[in-house]
């Protein structure tokens, strides 16, 4: 007796959930390693970030391990992060999604879109970076699975995939570089006045420094995307090595300051501080790897995504900046990525393109 098509389609959603499941664990090594550019395939073996020790593949379970050792290190103890476990289960249940939704040549590449997305989304929330290997990478990939997989750009001759897969990726790239470019003329520059006199410090340390304005600290990079952009202190006192400028205006640039026509690189300094009542930072619309990703949307999914994925990317993430300032204020240096909206946007797109499509040309009929 041959087993039912009911039977078959368990089977193979199931395979899709676990290998979702053991993929998401890959992508947990990808998401710790590379912005800390380490290689992701050398050691082999995942180890605890804590006590350094290599995890046996028995307590290294996807899913599995992380509840039966109750989130913590075998070894040493400690606290293993949600974010492990979260990651894991959200590739399965996309992988399981996609498996449900298209067939199978698109689920496959889909599988690979998925795991770009899912951890440029985990690394960007916590390093506020996309690296190149996944937004300049995902575009490669998928031009190539355009070619092979022609229906991915609603056709079936090979060329003209290839080609619409090409020109929506650069049409991402150019679409929000022209974002960011007019954002920073119009939205480059950012004064605060402080509500009394704070002190501040620049602090060396390596080839950073620690920036210091009351109560908020980062690194100076941070504040920094171009070489042209300046930061400018409204000081009441500053003191720069230990000599006493008074009150003056602080220019900076990443590399430099200067009082005046007097310039002196910051290499060559190791602390600067003072009281400050005002200052302008320089800011931009979002970070130059938002783009490349965007690129990638388009080399995977088409012109309408990309044109929706910003869309939707730009509504959701005013919608959670204007809630993170209703809950609390938010800090003048506090930074937002753009990238995980952008991603939720593909998300929507992927799935429902389609359906949306249909009905918003329904609007349009007479």
């Amino acid at each position: 007796m041959e087993p039912s098509v009911a039977a078959y389609d368990y089977l193979f959603a199931t395979v899709a959930f676990v290998l979702g499941a053991v993929v998401g664990s890959f992508l947990n090594v990808v998401i710790y390693r590379l912005p800390l550019d380490l290689s992701v395939n050398e050691p082999r073996r995942s180890f605890c970030p804590f006590c350094k020790k290599q995890i046996p593949w028995h307590q290294n379970l996807p899913l599995i391990s992380w509840l039966f050792l109750r989130a913590k290190c075998a070894n040493c103890g400690a606290r293993i992060a949600f974010r492990y476990f979260a990651v894991e289960l959200l590739t399965a249940l996309f992988f399981l999604a996609v498996w449900l939704s298209f067939p199978w040549q698109i689920a496959i590449v889909y599988w690979v879109f998925i795991s770009l997305l899912v951890a440029a989304t985990f690394i960007d929330f916590e390093h506020f970076i996309i690296p190149d290997e996944i937004t300049l990478g995902g575009a490669a990939a998928g031009i190539v699975a355009s070619f092979i997989v022609p229906q991915l750009m609603k056709t079936d001759v090979r060329w003209v995939a290839l080609l619409t897969s090409i020109g929506s990726a650069a049409l991402g790239y150019a679409l929000l570089w022209v974002v960011l470019e007019g954002g920073k003329l119009a939205f480059g520059k950012k004064k605060i006045r402080l509500d009394e006199p704070t002190p501040f410090s620049w602090t060396r340390t390596g080839e950073d420094a620690d920036f210091t304005v009351g109560d908020e600290r980062g690194l100076w990079s941070d504040h920094f995307a171009r070489e042209s952009d300046q930061l400018l202190l409204l000081c009441e006192q500053a003191s720069i090595d230990g000599r006493d400028s008074g009150a003056v205006t602080l220019r900076f640039h990443y590399n430099r300051v200067a009082i005046a026509d007097e310039e002196t690189q910051l290499d060559t300094l190791q602390q600067i501080t003072g009281v400050v009542r005002e200052l302008q930072i320089p800011r931009e619309a979002m970070g130059r790897g938002d783009l490349k990703f965007l690129a990638c949307f388009g080399a995977f999914l088409g012109w309408q995504a990309v044109l929706f994925s910003v869309f939707a990317g730009s509504l959701l993430g005013s919608l959670v900046g204007i809630g993170t300032m209703l809950i609390g204020k938010r800090v003048w240096s506090a930074k937002l990525p753009f990238g995980p909206y952008l991603a939720g946007g593909a998300l929507v797109w992927m799935f429902f393109g389609d359906s949306l499509l249909s009905w918003y040309m329904s609007l349009l009929a007479p």
